[in-house]
């Protein structure tokens, strides 16, 4: 798929110089940015639980009670 990207012009002056120099498509370049940014923010589901209760105004084990007894 392609996607249009607005850059500054340093930027894409610096990719330029890091494509010349790895002798690599800016475009692989850029791939290879995208793929480790997400991969630095990617979550991890079982953070994303932990602690899911703890702005609510319930006791831990009474949240878990509750949740429970919806099965």
């Amino acid at each position: 798929m392609r996607i249009l990207v607005d850059m500054p012009d340093n930027q894409v002056k610096e990719l330029t110089r890091i494509s010349a120099a790895s002798k690599r498509p800016r475009a692989a370049i850029i791939r290879d940015a995208v793929s480790s940014y997400l991969a630095q923010h990617k979550q991890d589901p079982m953070r994303q639980a932990f602690g899911i209760w703890r702005d609510l105004k319930i006791d831990s084990v009474e949240y878990q009670r509750k949740l429970r007894e919806e099965w």
